[in-house]
């Protein structure tokens, strides 16, 4: 049953927030969770685009046995709460992180922190989101908000998608914390510890090497056709069976929820490429390895390029496309991003090896 309260802008808790939070916007709710939570008990250092990167947050899968609103399961960014933990653990931050079967013990021990003026972050369903438009509600269950206080029954909410400071009835945020559906977050909430120690230059530098050296391992090793750079190809010669195979519904709804995770789910664009070039750009300043800012351009240019397949899909599933050609040209695409891919992070695997005789 839909509540009729609305969820409203509230910038005029700013004042009273007894937790001192600021709030922060970002391209992505976990690497914003996990930089302004991070800032809040004691870690300044740290941008969006570093923390994508020191918790390796680029990838891409297909699942093929698996579907998600309907839609082919694609993911452009690795397994959820992996950044968050991923960043932590190269910077010695101790990570507590607890799901739930109780409704109310969920909400019980999260007012406990809230009392003690602990801003608290949460895994929760975007379908019932009530500050978030209709239009970008669906069923993604991967969504990251910190709570940061209660007044009354309301809670003060900084979702990094957001302008402002937002606020949800226990009711609907109890409701987001255990929506139901695949990666259900069961009541899930998390934090780092308290009082933290800000981060050296050599624990980022460490973080950066090490996540950097992670992901080329997921965008060019990992075993079968599905995930990497040769899970890109995979979707695009899918791509051109889709019409075929499908009939024209259901090819075209494919390829809108190809783009909804490609554009929509606060990837910063072009599947969080242009996020992580921005990544190996900050990376240079620890690294000072020229050849970083090199690869950095290589992988803008493949968001460039995801851009122009989305806006190619865009046409396809809006009407004023459908020829086979035109699903061809679409899996051509891809195919052309996963070897750019596929090369970018040769390089920057070969680049990286560099890293040792600085650090």
């Amino acid at each position: 049953m839909e509540t009729s309260h609305q969820a409203h802008h509230t910038e005029e808790s700013l004042d009273n927030l007894h937790s001192g939070f600021h709030h922060m916007q970002a391209a992505h709710c976990e690497n914003g969770v996990t930089t302004a939570l991070l800032k809040h008990y004691g870690i300044h250092k740290l941008t969006e685009p570093l923390v994508f990167g020191i918790g390796s947050g680029l990838f891409y899968i297909q699942l093929p046995f698996m579907k998600v609103n309907g839609g082919p399961a694609i993911s452009f960014r690795t397994m959820p709460g992996l950044i968050f933990k991923r960043t932590c653990t190269a910077l010695g931050v101790p990570v507590t992180r607890k799901k739930y079967t109780s409704p109310q013990k969920a909400m019980q021990e999260l007012d406990e922190r809230l009392a003690q003026g602990k801003p608290t972050a949460c895994q929760v369903g975007v379908f019932y989101l009530t500050y978030f438009p209709k239009e970008y509600r669906f069923h993604f269950n991967a969504h990251n908000l910190i709570v940061v206080d209660k007044q009354g029954d309301n809670y003060i909410i900084s979702d990094p998608i957001m302008e402002t400071l937002v606020s949800m009835t226990s009711y609907e945020l109890q409701r987001v914390r255990f929506a139901k559906g695949a990666f259900a977050p069961r009541g899930q909430m998390y934090y780092p510890g308290d009082n933290l120690t800000e981060a050296t230059d050599e624990q980022i530098r460490n973080g950066i090497i090490k996540g950097i050296k992670r992901n080329c391992r997921d965008m060019l090793l990992i075993p079968g056709s599905f995930a990497g750079a040769k899970g890109i190809a995979y979707t695009g010669r899918q791509i051109k069976k889709w019409k075929n195979k499908l009939g024209d519904d259901k090819a075209r709804a494919y390829l809108a929820q190809l783009v909804r995770m490609q554009e929509e789910i606060g990837t910063g664009g072009g599947g969080f490429r242009f996020i992580y070039g921005a990544f190996l750009q900050q990376a240079h300043a620890y690294l000072p390895i020229d050849e970083l800012l090199d690869v950095s351009q290589q992988i803008t240019v493949t968001g460039d390029k995801w851009r122009g397949a989305a806006i190619q899909a865009a046409g396809i599933y809006k009407g004023r496309l459908g020829s086979q050609a035109d699903y061809d040209d679409m899996g051509n695409r891809l195919i052309e991003i996963a070897e750019l891919e596929k090369k970018a992070f040769k390089n920057l695997q070969n680049t990286i090896k560099k890293a040792k005789s600085l650090v």
